[in-house]
């Protein structure tokens, strides 16, 4: 019997069978923004070569008003067509099938012809919305439709029609965002007469034999958002409309509760797809935080969704599922959820890739080739980019050694993976673990690499990482530690804690040093954290928060005179934010730090450092920064060696894993 049994059972849709049971959610890349075709058609090609059964392309906009961001992709000219003919040509040739999303924005589009139910400007967006009259909604309707049909037209196995996260459809449903009083607006029946009449002309203009996914929102968590009757009953006409499947969505773009980064507990909302499912005859696919075979498995097998949507999953590793069907998981390279390199890139219109996985939505740029003349290779240095380099090189045929004078692989990421809400670096760490084996990599830890020992290599690669900043502050007595020594357990610190470096490492410390037992693995704790309640007892599913108390009494402080956390990343910074409001952590910017004693940190305030203050703290944490470690290239160079220097080593920015893999990978690409 197959360890997944479940996820490799073949799904009929009527006029097709699907192999499996995983789907591959909608991901946006800006790849057809960048109009770089060829480039778009090889990352869904790999994918489908990689075994998934069906994929859906990231959004792409009916008409020009509807775009996310102005010049959004779309079906609109023959041109297009050609392009998209391009995308489906080489999924089907390599095996695959592929199904357009079509993404109306409505008011959270970054455009000022944006159009909405009601005039309510969203908060995450720039734009106040004009509120469509009649003929108005009978265009985006008659355009939706029509994209359909040009995707069909263009050789797609079917459509998504985008019906939740707070998008155009969605802010129909719920009286939050729809205050209309015609046939469009009031009673529910009015308010999901739009998305259901999308899905009839879709089904109208691509026939019988067509899949039409709808993506419908299970849980809003936003005020005034659907209630569980009104999911129903939404769902339920949907069907009768004409919609092949259901997949679903959780929680809008401008919510306030996490829902996909990796504090997010694994399958967290799968419990909703699993109450929906006996209440419609057509399948439905859950999503979320799904990102293990062992885990989907057990979803499918608890009879909560009939398929499972994995998106960022096929970024980190496109065989995935070949990977799981040959017995292979612990080959799969894990997505973290950590959003740094997909959706951070997304929003700040930059190419989505992955942090773990830098040829994602890169495949025709670093290409991973046979060396064409075999080397000996030393990588010194065991962290994230070195790992990289190491097992990317190896993979090519070089002959690898990998140096670490610490007794474990890691680097920095050991440190990572004791943060509550981090727990995911666990699998990245194994991950690298079982890659270094396979690969062939000779690995000596414990172990100082010298010039003289790594002499005899033809080629060496630095990767020596960073050491932690020494602010100077004058100390007189009092606990002063770094952020090494509190995160490795040397030093366990006093009830009340000041920490010095408000950036990645300082907000990841301060949760460290908050949180007694990570709701991450523990979903209904995490729950009562964020206020995630019951659709059906509260429309859009929130509740009041209520977090267990911190740990500890913690002051984060900067010299910047900004906002703490500015500085973090674009889809992910708030929630760190709002995680220690909750632990009650006091956030200072803009201080002079005076010295330390025995009472606690002293700060003034101001170029006239005014206003002198004791911040009480049984221990001082020193996060301030870190300093590049390359006495090693240094040496090397001065003997009229050439090494390769990458990560920390060559930039002492944050803790940047993102940076350092990929140096890595393009580096041992080209050796």
């Amino acid at each position: 019997m197959h360890r997944y049994p479940h996820l490799f059972t073949p799904l009929e849709l009527g006029h097709v069978t699907l192999p499996n049971r995983v789907l591959m959610g909608s991901m946006h890349t800006n790849l057809e923004e960048r109009g770089d075709w060829n480039a778009v058609a090889e990352f869904y090609a790999e994918r489908a070569r990689g075994g998934v059964a069906l994929m859906v392309t990231g959004g792409m906009a009916p008409n020009a008003e509807g775009g996310v961001f102005p010049g959004a992709a779309g079906l609109f000219t023959p041109e297009d067509l050609a392009n998209h003919r391009l995308i489906t040509d080489r999924v089907h040739d390599n095996g695959g099938r592929i199904a357009m999303q079509i993404l109306h924005a409505g008011r959270y589009a970054y455009g000022p012809d944006c159009v909405a139910p009601s005039a309510i400007k969203s908060p995450i967006s720039p734009f106040p919305p004009k509120a469509l009259d009649e003929s108005g909604i009978e265009k985006q309707i008659a355009d939706i439709a029509t994209a359909a049909a040009r995707a069909r037209e263009a050789g797609y196995d079917g459509v998504e029609v985008m019906g939740s996260e707070g998008y155009f459809l969605n802010q129909f449903l719920v009286r939050h965002t729809n205050k209309r009083e015609d046939r469009w607006g009031g009673a529910f029946e009015n308010r999901m007469r739009l998305p259901v009449e999308v899905v009839r002309r879709v089904r109208e203009a691509v026939g019988p034999d067509f899949i039409v996914i709808f993506r419908i929102s299970l849980i809003d968590l936003v005020p005034d958002g659907s209630s569980w009757d009104e999911v129903v009953t939404l769902a339920k006409a949907i069907e009768a409309a004409g919609a092949s499947i259901l997949n679903t969505g959780i929680g809008w773009h401008e919510a306030r509760v996490p829902t996909i980064a990796t504090s997010v507990p694994r399958a967290a909302f799968t419990w909703l797809t699993g109450r929906l499912r006996p209440e419609v005859s057509i399948p439905v696919i859950t999503s979320n935080r799904i990102n293990a075979p062992d885990v989907a498995e057990e979803v499918l097998a608890s009879g909560a969704a009939d398929m499972v949507s994995m998106a960022r999953p096929f970024l980190a590793d496109p065989d995935f599922v070949v990977k799981a069907q040959e017995d292979r998981a612990d080959e799969i390279a894990p997505c973290i959820a950590c959003n740094q390199a997909c959706l951070d890139h997304t929003f700040q219109g930059k190419v989505s890739t992955c942090l773990v996985n830098p040829r994602a939505a890169h495949e025709t740029e670093i290409v991973i080739r046979p060396a064409e003349v075999r080397k000996s290779i030393a990588v010194v240095g065991a962290g994230p980019a070195g790992l990289a380099a190491a097992i990317t090189a190896a993979e090519r045929g070089h002959d690898v050694t990998l140096f670490d004078r610490a007794s474990e692989i890691g680097g920095q990421l050991t440190m990572a993976r004791e943060i509550p809400g981090k727990e995911e670096f666990h699998g990245l760490t194994d991950w690298f673990a079982t890659m270094v084996v396979k690969s062939g990599v000779t690995l000596r830890l414990e172990t100082e690499a010298t010039a003289e020992t790594l002499a005899p290599f033809d080629e060496i690669i630095i990767a020596t990482g960073v050491t932690p900043r020494d602010p100077e502050i004058p100390t007189e007595g009092g606990q002063v530690v770094s952020y090494i020594d509190i995160l490795k357990g040397r030093v366990t610190a006093g009830k009340r804690v000041a920490v010095i470096g408000a950036g990645g490492i300082g907000f990841d410390v301060a949760e460290f040093l908050t949180v007694t037992d990570s709701p991450t693995l523990d979903l209904e704790e995490w729950k009562r954290e964020w206020g995630v309640g019951d659709p059906a007892h509260t429309p859009g599913g929130l509740t009041e928060p209520h977090p267990e108390p911190p740990a500890r009494t913690v002051t984060l402080l900067q010299r910047k005179r900004e906002k703490l956390g500015r500085r973090l990343g674009k889809t992910t910074g708030w929630i760190h934010r709002a995680a220690l409001q909750m632990k009650n952590v006091q956030m200072i910017g803009g201080v002079n730090y005076e010295k330390i004693t025995p009472e606690g940190l002293h700060v003034s305030f101001g170029e006239a450092r005014e206003n002198p203050t004791l911040i009480e703290a049984d221990t001082v944490v020193l996060c301030a920064g870190q300093l590049s470690e390359r006495s090693l290239a240094d040496t090397l160079i001065a003997a009229g060696r050439n090494p390769h220097v990458i990560g920390g080593a060559d930039v002492a920015a944050e803790l940047d894993a993102k940076r350092a893999i990929d140096q890595g990978t393009r580096l041992a690409a080209r050796l």
